[in-house]
């Protein structure tokens, strides 16, 4: 057994926005994650972790985007705290409706959270966050050849 974790999830951009609302929300989106420290070990989160989105959208007909975001972690269940802490913080400087965070561990199974902004989208001058959380726990059915 090793204390490796992985983390990811998404952050489902603003979609009931105007076509000039919504290229304000993505370039302020990028400016957060640019923002961000390059991948180190005294960071929990890095720029290096997200998909930073184009400032063009090649489908006019899709009305969201989605960033995605994936890191392994050695034990940050212990550090969980500090993790959403600073992932709230980036969350406060952006533009979103929802966000999916899921954490696997190999001792304590996969747990989800989800931050959810209501009807409204969450802007980045929105204080405090209008968040939602659910914690979600599942445990994996491991199988051991005798």
């Amino acid at each position: 057994m090793s204390d490796e974790s992985i983390v990811y999830g998404y952050i489902k951009n603003a979609s009931a926005l105007t076509a000039d609302d919504k290229l304000r929300c993505e370039s302020t989106n990028r400016k957060a994650l640019i923002t961000l420290p390059t991948l180190d070990h005294s960071s929990v989160l890095s720029r290096d972790i997200f998909s930073v989105p184009a400032m063009l959208n090649y489908d006019d007909t899709l009305q969201s985007s989605v960033i995605h975001f994936a890191s392994a972690y050695k034990g940050i269940e212990y550090e969980w705290a500090l993790w959403i802490s600073t992932f709230e913080s980036l969350l406060q400087k952006m533009c979103w409706d929802s966000v999916v965070v899921h954490l696997e561990t190999e001792l304590s199974g996969v747990h989800t959270f989800t931050w959810d902004s209501g009807s409204q989208v969450h802007m980045p001058s929105d204080s405090p966050l209008n968040i939602r959380c659910e914690w979600q726990h599942e445990l994996g059915l491991y199988s051991r050849s005798a």
